[in-house]
């Protein structure tokens, strides 16, 4: 059987050489540095969903190994201030560009148009040249993915990421991974996705949640389309949640989000009578 994962993180391997080859490490660093000395610190993703009654982390994404197009025509700068204005909490974009159709520009050009939430910058990250790519885009925090890095490694990318600025949300997928919490990531997050065979199961978030520290901000991610669940979800103790498909395949991904947070609060409301 095909292990998706394993394709992406070989590809990545070769692709982040070639960006090393484009821009030498030394270069990109001078760079990010000089940013972070004329730019203010990115707002905190923590904060934001912690703050938050409906916790949404919306996603911009045009595409996906198992699905092939959503929606090729989307512009992030018009997506993501649909969802900003929509009332998302915070805003996950995708950057890989071979298996997921995406563009560190896209966060730039939606920082260009007005977006302030924090922005999640996800990719398979296994390097910590990706991090200064983050950083010198607009980003708030960084995606981990714990089935892609040994523990060591995955420590040594957080405490990069928090030099520079950044939060991490850590995935984790099973049991066999939940010692990656002990790093105490500024957010846990558990995918109801398998990440090599792209199956996707919600349970997976019930299932784990129990055994991730009482005090972590949680985040479940992938396969929640309806309202009630993110209900559940909530009630379960996750403060965030990690949703791009359901809006992206619509034609108006900021209308769905605004009709999906409607019926987030109506339902939350219910559960309190």
């Amino acid at each position: 059987m095909r292990d998706i994962l394993e394709e992406i993180v070989a590809w990545k391997r070769i692709e982040v050489e070639r960006f090393k080859e484009a821009l030498p490490m030394p270069h990109l660093e001078k760079r990010v540095l000089q940013l972070m000395d004329e730019q203010p610190a990115p707002p905190s993703m923590r904060a934001a969903l912690t703050a938050s009654k409906t916790g949404i982390i919306a996603e911009f994404k045009r595409k996906s190994p198992s699905k092939g197009w959503i929606h090729q025509e989307a512009r992030p700068e018009v997506v993501t201030m649909q969802y900003q204005e929509a009332g998302a909490a915070a805003v996950s974009i995708l950057t890989d560009e071979n298996y997921f159709g995406g563009s560190d520009e896209f966060i730039v050009r939606a920082r260009k148009a007005g977006l302030t939430l924090p922005v999640l910058y996800k990719n398979f990250v296994i390097d910590e040249y990706q991090l200064f790519q983050a950083k010198a885009c607009g980003a708030s925090a960084v995606l981990l993915i714990a089935a892609d890095l040994p523990l060591h490694e995955c420590r040594n990318l957080m405490h990069m990421a928090h030099d520079l600025g950044m939060e991490v949300l850590l995935e984790m997928h099973s049991e066999k991974e939940l010692d990656y919490a002990d790093l105490e990531p500024d957010i846990c997050g558990v995918n109801n996705r398998n990440l090599g065979s792209f199956v996707t199961q919600v349970d997976n978030s019930f299932r784990l949640v129990g055994k991730l520290p009482p005090q972590a901000c949680k985040v479940s991610e992938s396969g929640i389309s309806k309202p009630d669940v993110v209900t559940r979800l909530q009630l379960a103790g996750y403060d965030g949640f990690l949703i791009g498909e359901t809006f992206m395949k619509t034609e108006n991904p900021g209308d769905e989000l605004q009709k999906f947070i409607r019926e987030v609060e109506n339902a939350s409301a219910s559960s309190l009578l």
